[in-house]
């Protein structure tokens, strides 16, 4: 086992994560082109934690999404899909009087907007009852991000009640991803926030650009953002297409990302989590973690979609042993070894 979970005594090897989050229908203009011309939506779903979840089974990793949908057509779809997906949905709620979350996209030039309709949505009346449930209580790891404390005052409640456990006396780690999305913060409580869930959990996720934007344009490096953030166990600072640093103690290590043909970054940073997760929790050590973070990403990066299909075994396998020379000498991701 890894430094990380060896820390953790009495955590199952084999105990499944609890992804807790919303997932909501996401129409997509099909061919991709601006919103305001567009004939035809597509129909996907689009979910942080669920993305996560299912990685994590992608990984053969066993993983649980804990969630609310409406008892609605798009609420079955999206619990049909994670379903398939080889991930347990047992603990997926279903509310009949709120509906499912729906964003729409719109493709641009630049970058991709999205317009969220999520007001009321089922799992935004999530509370921290759910923390109550088996698929929460029976997990050997809870991965939640900074999207669900914005949704709701019961849903940050629900974040902080999971995170005000003092670290030494959970039953089982958290993982946090900061995830910060502008937009579902208009009161501009963001950075108080998210910096103190960030600082309580066992594991943490941001981007150095997230930090940067969250907490000052002084965080110039990884380094900096540890200095900020030295309460996780384990921290990894994502610094986009370039590389990502993770922290334990005083110990920092750094793996640059491969090269990758970009289609659409959505999904990416979930898909990185899920990666460096699995790693972690099959018993890699932290380099080869990351380097699992960096190649699952990669899998979202050529996708237009959230989810994307990962190497094959052999390549994994080649990928993950490749000396240091080789690895960061940008070999193509998807070339033949």
């Amino acid at each position: 086992m890894s430094a990380v979970s060896r820390t953790w005594p009495g955590q199952p090897a084999r105990s499944p994560v609890a992804c807790v989050g919303e997932t909501m229908a996401a129409l997509v203009p099909d061919p991709a082109a601006p919103l305001e011309g567009a004939e035809r939506l597509g129909v996907r779903i689009a979910g942080a934690e669920s993305n996560v979840a299912v990685y994590l089974a992608d990984h053969a990793v066993p993983a649980r999404w804990v969630s609310a949908l409406g008892d609605d057509p798009f609420g079955r779809r999206i619990r049909a899909e994670v379903a398939s997906a080889g991930v347990d949905v047992s603990g997926v709620r279903t509310d009949p009087h709120r509906p499912t979350g729906l964003l729409v996209k719109d493709p641009g030039t630049e970058a991709t907007r999205v317009h969220y309709y999520r007001g009321g949505s089922a799992a935004s009346a999530l509370t921290e009852d759910v923390l109550d449930d088996d698929a929460v209580r029976t997990a050997g790891l809870v991965h939640l991000s900074g999207i669900t404390p914005a949704l709701s005052p019961g849903c940050r409640q629900l974040v902080a009640a999971l995170l005000e456990v003092p670290a030494a006396q959970r039953p089982r780690p958290v993982s946090f991803d900061v995830n910060h999305r502008p937009a579902l913060w208009p009161d501009g409580t963001a950075p108080g926030v998210l910096l103190g869930f960030a600082r309580q959990a066992d594991i943490t996720f941001v981007g150095l650009d997230e930090a940067q934007a969250l907490w000052g344009a002084g965080l110039t490096d990884a380094a900096a953002v540890r200095e900020l953030l030295p309460q996780p166990r384990v921290l990894v600072v994502k610094d986009g297409g370039r590389a990502a640093t993770a922290f334990e103690g005083d110990r920092a290590h750094t793996v640059p990302a491969p090269r990758v043909a970009v289609v659409e970054p959505v999904g990416a940073g979930d898909a990185f989590a899920a990666g460096f997760l699995a790693g972690l929790l099959r018993g890699e050590d932290t380099v080869r973690a990351l380097r699992l973070g960096h190649l699952t990403a990669g899998a979202a990066l050529r996708v237009t979609g959230d989810h994307g299909p990962l190497p094959d075994r052999a390549r994994l396998a080649a990928l993950l042993d490749a000396g240091e020379e080789e690895w960061a000498a940008g070999r193509p991701l998807y070339t033949t070894p």
